[in-house]
């Protein structure tokens, strides 16, 4: 024990450089541009439609003080019913596909919809991997029409807002 205790007073603390702040547009610019659009805030249904979870880990990213999607006046609620745009990861399993026909179907005109992940979008090797088969329906424009795609494998939480605020600006 004394030994390590002396090899770590010999090599001191070493830490990576913090890494550069990443580059995102002025917020008050971003936060009139989602209120000049809808009038209010815009409010994302996430939908998993048989993913592997990792899309979702970085959604959930976007909720911490660092990406801080709230603070841009974007929400996420818990019924399609409420919702202004779907999010939806993974490639949609036969299990999930009437479920996100339904989804869809409650969410109230004019709806967006955003695919999430290589899965979703059917576009990678993961993507060619989860296509149509005995299991899955494929990626989601397959089932339900997409508006925006947001590929990677997991993306990150900066391409997820780019996606998010893409698809707010076709409306």
């Amino acid at each position: 024990m004394l030994t390590i205790l002396k090899q770590i007073a010999r090599t001191g603390i070493r830490t990576e450089p913090a890494p550069a702040p990443a580059a995102t547009e002025d917020t008050s610019r971003l936060h009139e541009g989602i209120l000049r659009t809808l009038g209010r805030a815009l409010t994302i249904r996430e939908v998993d439609a048989g993913s592997c979870n990792a899309c979702e880990l970085e959604i959930h990213a976007l909720n911490n003080p660092y990406y801080n999607i709230e603070g841009h006046s974007i929400k996420f609620v818990a019924s399609p019913r409420h919702a202004d745009m779907l999010l939806v990861t993974g490639p949609v399993t036969k299990n999930m596909e009437n479920a996100l026909r339904i989804a869809y179907d409650c969410t109230p005109d004019p709806k967006l919809v955003v695919a999430v992940g290589d899965c979703g979008c059917g576009c990678g090797e993961v993507g060619a991997l989860f296509g149509p088969n005995y299991a899955t329906c494929g990626a989601v424009e397959n089932v339900i029409p997409v508006d925006v795609r947001v590929p990677g494998c997991p993306p990150t939480p900066l391409a997820l807002m780019q996606g998010i605020l893409a698809a707010i600006k076709t409306r």
